[in-house]
């Protein structure tokens, strides 16, 4: 008979494969919106993108099995393996660039982006150093201080790509790492006046980011691409109605959405699943955050505990802000909706992240 820890592990693991699967469905429906898009035809992109979901999920079963005890071994090595391999997208003939940003590299007529992965190196760092710090986190000199150094450097390097969609989540999870580590208010209130400082200047030297700012505020006042592409998104949900347009039957996601396959896909679920399907989603993301911030209570130790609320503030919270981006309640980022949109190093990385957390629920105390 199974434990109750190991029950409730292989439940989270059904549950996260099951929203994989919709999300894969929600992805072949709307890739009927890019036929041709890059030289690739429909059948090839579904294929590219079941591949990568397989591929997944083989990383997610081989993860779960992997000791959590491991990751805090080689912690510094991720970490810093992370940011070198983030780093090579500013070589020349290495970085490929697109769209006006260097994310990603260029492997054998494949494209991956490392900042994926430094977001996770980031993480599993900053769970083994808050875990051997210990009570040390509530000192300016040992814990604030080294913190917000390890986060800044991962910070310039993803928004000189630009990235700041990226950055935003990351900062984001390791900051509710720092909290759940015991850091004290005015330490919190002192990085939330570090942020905004920040904001500010990325706001000045970033004019792109400017106009995301003022699209969101004032989304009908300026027709750009950002105005365009939320109004088009409010559209397609509205159209949705109560119970939607019925799969495959999205209109929005032909010409009038970009990226209907990538920050798009949630307006192109909401049109065909309506508002209750959208809920729906909703709803799963939500089950998913407050399921891991269980596994995070009954983890075996400071480490592990850590990471686990890292690995699931990291995740819900990109896939909240892309939903929220879609209903015109935050502005638009380009993150990504997990398990959903396109993009297997999102994937891979992410289905990693839930492997780490599936063998620490194993472990978790009864």
């Amino acid at each position: 008979m199974l434990s109750s820890a190991k029950l409730e592990s292989r439940r989270f693991f059904f549950f996260i494969v099951a929203i994989a699967l919709i999300g894969f469905l929600i992805f072949s429906s709307a890739a009927l919106g890019v036929l041709g898009d890059r030289g690739l035809g429909y059948n090839r992109t579904i294929w590219n993108q079941f591949s990568a979901l397989l591929l997944a999920l083989v990383v997610l079963i081989v993860s779960a099995r992997i000791p959590y005890h491991y990751w805090q071994k080689i912690a510094i090595w991720i970490f810093a393996i992370s940011l070198i391999l983030t780093l090579l997208v500013f070589v020349p003939g290495i970085g490929h660039k697109a769209g006006g940003a260097e994310r990603w590299l260029s492997l054998g007529g494949r494209t991956i982006q490392p900042s994926e992965f430094l977001k996770l190196g980031l993480i599993i760092y900053l769970a083994a150093w808050l875990a051997k710090i210990r009570e040390r986190v509530t000192t300016w000199e040992s814990g604030f201080f080294p913190f917000v150094l390890f986060v800044g450097v991962v910070g310039v390097t993803l928004i000189a790509q630009p990235d700041i969609g990226t950055f935003s989540v990351t900062f984001t999870a390791a900051t509710a790492m720092f909290f759940a580590a015991g850091a004290k208010w005015r330490q919190l209130l002192a990085l939330g006046l570090v942020a905004i400082i920040g904001f500010s200047i990325i706001l000045a030297l970033r004019p792109y980011a400017r106009e995301r700012v003022y699209t969101f505020l004032s989304p009908n006042q300026e027709v750009s691409s950002d105005s365009w592409q939320i109004n088009q998104s409010l559209i397609a949900i509205g159209s949705g109605g109560l119970t939607g347009r019925g799969f495959g039957q999205s209109l929005q996601k032909f010409v009038y959405l970009p990226q209907p396959t990538g920050d798009s896909v949630f307006a192109v679920a909401a049109e065909e699943f309506g508002f209750l399907g959208s809920l729906g989603l909703i709803v799963a993301f939500i089950v998913f955050a407050l399921w891991g911030l269980r596994i995070a209570g009954r983890a075996p130790d400071r480490f592990s505990r850590l990471l686990v609320v890292g690995l699931i503030v990291l995740m819900t919270t990109g896939a909240f802000i892309n939903m929220a981006s879609m209903l015109g309640l935050f502005p638009l980022t380009g993150i990504p909706l997990l398990f959903v949109s396109h993009g297997g190093s999102a994937l891979l990385f992410s289905m990693l992240g839930c492997g780490i957390i599936l063998n620490i629920s194993r472990s978790s105390k009864a």
